[in-house]
């Protein structure tokens, strides 16, 4: 018996070479460029796109967004009810440090617990309509419980790379869901050299950030939900944890779409883009600031805040451009500094955040006093993931 497949529910039209333009097929399966080995960015032409009106009706998922996702055919989508999260309005410490609009987007919410969700549902959802029996990922925590999850829903094998020191419930959340778990002492950037190692014979999809041109059609998501959740309003400024920096560059990315396809306007005034790290590891911030040429041979140190431990990352030229075009900084934040917001957060507000997140409202504290931000300005903060997972490496910090 012949099976017809349904009707194609995306405008993906191109794949491009980040780096130099060089154009690649969007219907074969694609890793980095083969020009200059960097990542690949999907392009789409809607000739007929739905009023974004038409979203009112729509699943409150990342995938109400179709047309402007990669997914060919609605059966190959991979979901466990990933996107649409929450912007919460943050009127104590608004009301406390006196600023007109103070917002943080809570990721936390997402399956798995994190913004992950969103790359990982992509990028699985694309490896099995590619035909792709299992997956290999290096982790710093989230990723890899995320594509275990996504691996499992699919009836992928999953192997996932960490470093030893990662807390043991990303761990044993990756075993639940059947995953071979690898542990390597070092950072992310050794563990992938541990994934080269291991799948020398590409039997895996190494679903590495940016490493295949899908994870960030996921994580660009927040930025049309930003958009709409904002009542197509836009804030003055958004703060984003940038480890491998996917979802700061999809977010941006989002915002251009939105403008080409008329979601926006095209004079519409876009935000600041701030990319906050860890102290103890700010590839970008030194490249940004000019104290090194660029990332490739950064030495960085753990940090509590996991998925900012991210020494060499293959986005830092995209998240340069980011923060050049919307007028943004790149700025780092103490181990101490992150405890400080954490606590912050959970006595005010009642939100028990990711270190990351914790990350980020110090950052925006820091550049009030700084006058980078106006206290006028709507302020947007993205919380990555739930504080819960970090326990582990809160344990130290813990009043008695």
């Amino acid at each position: 018996m012949k099976t017809t497949l349904q009707p194609l529910i995306s405008h993906l039209s191109s794949l491009t070479c980040s780096n130099c333009g060089a154009l690649y097929s969007p219907f074969e399966k694609q890793t980095v460029s083969a020009c200059c080995q960097m990542p690949l960015l999907a392009g789409y032409a809607p000739d007929v796109l739905p009023e974004k009106e038409a979203l009112l009706t729509r699943e409150g998922t990342m995938w109400r967004y179709l047309e402007m996702l990669p997914v060919l055919h609605k059966e190959n989508i991979v979901s466990l009810g990933e996107g649409y999260t929450p912007i919460l309005q943050l009127a104590n410490l608004a009301r406390k440090y006196e600023l007109r609009s103070l917002l943080l987007k809570d990721e936390g919410q997402n399956p798995t617990g994190s913004f992950k969700a969103r790359g990982l549902s992509m990028a699985i959802s694309k490896a099995k309509e590619h035909g792709v029996e299992g997956c290999i990922i290096p982790t710093a925590g989230n990723a890899g419980v995320a594509m275990a999850a996504y691996c499992a829903k699919a009836g992928m094998r999953a192997t996932v790379v960490m470093p030893r020191h990662t807390p043991k419930a990303f761990r044993d959340e990756c075993y639940w869901y059947g995953a071979e778990v690898v542990q390597v002492d070092g950072l992310i950037n050794d563990c992938a050299a541990k994934v080269k190692e291991l799948n020398t014979a590409g039997e895996l999809l190494d679903v590495s950030t940016l490493k295949e041109p899908y994870r960030l059609e996921g994580k660009k998501t927040m930025g049309y939900e930003i958009a709409e959740q904002g009542n197509w309003q836009l804030p003055d400024v958004i703060l984003y944890p940038a480890g491998g920096g996917t979802g700061l560059i999809g977010i941006w990315k989002a915002f251009r779409e939105m403008k080409k396809i008329g979601w926006l306007p095209e004079d519409a005034k876009l935000p600041r883009m701030v990319a906050v790290q860890a102290e103890n590891c700010r590839p970008l911030v030194e490249t940004f600031y000019g104290r090194q040429a660029n990332a490739q041979n950064y030495m960085g140190k753990p940090t509590i805040a996991n998925g900012l431990a991210v020494p060499r990352p293959l986005g830092e030229q995209l998240m340069l451009q980011t923060l050049q075009e919307s007028g943004g900084t790149a700025i780092s934040i103490s181990e101490q500094e992150m405890i400080t917001g954490l606590k912050e957060l959970g006595s005010s507000e009642g939100l028990f955040v990711a270190p990351e997140g914790a990350a980020v409202w110090m950052a925006a504290r820091k550049l009030l006093d700084t006058g980078f931000i106006q206290y006028d300005e709507e302020i947007l903060l993205l919380n990555t993931g739930s504080g819960q997972k970090y326990m582990e490496n809160l344990s130290g910090f813990q009043p008695e």
